[in-house]
């Protein structure tokens, strides 16, 4: 076999070889793209917050509609659930107060918390001390109609001047008949928490 013969019976496996060498056998891989980030959270108005008072919020205006209260002004859901423990929401961005019964929103209050200097403190609390008609010994013996007790240092919520905005010298007043309904519904050792 010459050289030239031997290269004749090459020929047309090489020309196989190129043709398939250019042929695609296998799907070329997909390239997957990572999702993108997710936006970046939008920074919390409040100081401290458990979401208990943006989740107050949601549940007012699921059960009352839009929130327009004036100073002074509060709801109360037409029927109330008398065998639930109470809890509250203060929201002091908001200056509301939100009361519940069980894991039912039955009232919402505007409030006065404490001007600047003088803040409501923020955080979980108990009410630990009631009375009808209390009065202030810090503040020349000022009356603090329903008052209810929840700080060692004396700071309360109860009825008292409400003019839209942060006015006390640290406790929450209420609207007068608001604090009456709900001095009814709470025991000493009612949960509060305060966010802000």
């Amino acid at each position: 076999m010459t050289k030239n013969s031997c290269l004749i019976r090459w020929i047309p496996a090489i020309a196989a070889v190129v043709l398939l060498a250019g042929c695609e056998t296998a799907p070329a891989p997909k390239v997957v793209q990572a999702p993108p980030p997710p936006a970046p959270a939008a920074p919390s108005p409040y100081q401290w917050s458990e979401g208990d008072a943006p989740r107050a919020h949601q549940d007012a205006v699921a059960l009352f509609g839009p929130l327009n209260l004036k100073p002074g002004q509060y709801l109360w859901a037409a029927t109330i659930p008398d065998a639930k423990d109470t809890r509250i929401v203060v929201d002091l961005l908001a200056q509301l107060f939100y009361v519940y019964r069980g894991d039912n929103l039955v009232g919402v209050a505007t409030i006065s918390s404490g001007r600047k200097g003088r803040e409501t403190p923020l955080g979980f609390w108990s009410v630990m001390l009631k009375k009808k008609l209390g009065y202030s010994r810090k503040y020349d013996n000022a009356p603090m109609p329903y008052m209810q007790m929840y700080d060692p240092k004396g700071i309360a919520f109860h009825a008292g001047p409400n003019p839209g905005h942060p006015a006390s010298h640290g406790c929450i007043r209420l609207p007068l008949k608001f604090a009456a309904k709900l001095y009814e519904m709470t025991t000493v050792g009612t949960k509060l928490v305060i966010e802000g």
